[in-house]
């Protein structure tokens, strides 16, 4: 609610404010409400848009990954998606299974082949071992180079990501200790006796903690607390190829290769699923050939250059579809500039006065951990610590950085 009463004592404060209301932001509030923390949860644009790294509305849901940790934490997810999933009679996922195959020598953003069999097997995860002439037999593929090699793993799904938001979204609508607020960006925020106001076009609001879940918009908001992470923005291309036999259907999948000039060479692709344009399925580039400088750069149109190359893969490698783009669209994510992209999950930085009350999750690709990351962002928030171990996340104090000197100062400081 709107404060614009002169008298402080009469004001009300909540127990946090969350500042983001994408997946992640939707997540922690729905966390925070299970333990009656009166929440705030502010969104600059509306609710279910398509500007921040949630554009289109399916994401992969996957257990390989090249470190043991981040295969764990997928795990320790799979409980939280199921509660979630007994909020609403609409599937959140579609479980396809996820195929990883390519040149095994290849080192990418996503890892590699061998890595990421090495930590299934370090944790039990089963899955199968494919030669280049399996995976054509039984995935579709053609044409591939007979040294590639693959895993399939059966859990792998494409993760309904607007109903998943949407589930969350009327959890919190209903929810006695959530009040949500859209078109309200955070323009300035203060701090008076351990106190945060942040002041938004729909007014001020008060709050004892902060989560920062703000998505490609990251420095938007970390700006006005006087500090920044040094990130680059992708500019995904998307597009939807028609198929032309119905009967096949591909799992989430995503190759591996090494470039070829301009040509990143490394794409994904999804099953076709009922609510994103039945049909057709979604391939794209896993690449960019331009990074952005921040996300005020981006634009709905993808580089044609990016279509090109994963329309020719396409044609080249996939069969029983069109090999001509349809309904393309882009996706941003802000990544991190360390080498493998990682996710962040941290306290602002020590400079900030009262820096353990605020508590941000920023870059990298997370879809498959909403529920959880919401009940991480929770904990931090409410008992600074989590029983999940997110040491490999907390690297904060590296990547965050002060506003360089001589730039205006914004009104972060305690009062």
């Amino acid at each position: 609610m709107s404060m614009h009463s002169s008298r402080p004592e009469v004001r009300s404060t909540h127990d946090v404010i969350v500042i983001g209301g994408g997946p992640m932001g939707l997540s922690t509030a729905w966390q925070l409400s299970k333990r009656n923390a009166k929440t705030l949860l502010l969104e600059q644009f509306t609710f279910f848009n398509q500007l921040g790294s949630s554009a289109g509305v399916s994401r992969q849901f996957r257990l390989p990954y090249p470190e043991e940790y981040m295969v764990k934490l997928v795990k320790q997810s799979i409980p939280f998606w199921h509660e979630l999933q007994s909020l609403t009679p609409v599937p959140l996922m579609d479980k396809v299974g996820t195929l990883w195959f390519g040149d095994p020598a290849v080192h990418s953003t996503e890892g590699n082949i061998a890595e990421a069999e090495k930590a299934l097997k370090a944790l039990d995860v089963p899955y199968t071992s494919l030669t280049a002439a399996e995976i054509e037999r039984q995935y579709h593929f053609r044409d591939l180079p007979s040294s590639y090699t693959g895993i399939f793993q059966a859990d792998g799904a494409s993760i309904d990501l607007l109903a998943t938001q949407r589930t969350l979204y009327n959890w919190n609508a209903a929810s006695p200790f959530v009040t949500i607020l859209e078109e309200a960006p955070a323009t300035r925020i203060t701090q008076s006796e351990g106190t945060f106001e942040v002041v938004t076009p729909k007014g001020s609001f008060f709050g004892k903690k902060l989560v920062l879940v703000p998505g490609p918009y990251a420095n938007n908001v970390f700006n006005l607390l006087d500090f920044s992470i040094a990130a680059t923005y992708w500019n995904m291309a998307s597009a939807f190829y028609k198929k032309t036999r119905p009967d096949i259907q591909y799992p989430t999948w995503f190759v591996f290769q090494e470039p070829d000039g301009t040509n990143g060479n490394e794409f994904y692709g999804f099953p076709e699923v009922s609510w994103n344009y039945p049909g057709y399925i979604r391939v794209a580039s896993d690449f960019v050939m331009q990074p952005l400088d921040s996300p005020e750069q981006r634009t709905s149109v993808p580089n044609p250059q990016e279509l090109a190359y994963t329309a020719q893969w396409v044609r080249d490698h996939m069969t029983g579809l069109e090999p001509v783009p349809q309904f393309t669209s882009t996706c941003m994510v802000a990544l991190s500039k360390i080498a493998n992209k990682e996710l962040l999950i941290d306290f602002a930085p020590p400079h900030v006065p009262n820096h353990k009350d605020i508590v941000i999750y920023a870059t990298g690709w997370a879809a498959k951990f909403v529920p959880l990351l919401g009940r991480i962002l929770a904990d931090l928030a409410l008992d600074g610590h989590t029983p999940f171990d997110i040491s490999p996340f907390a690297t904060g104090t590296t990547y965050f950085q002060p506003l360089q000197a001589g730039r205006q100062k914004t009104n972060a400081s305690t009062k």
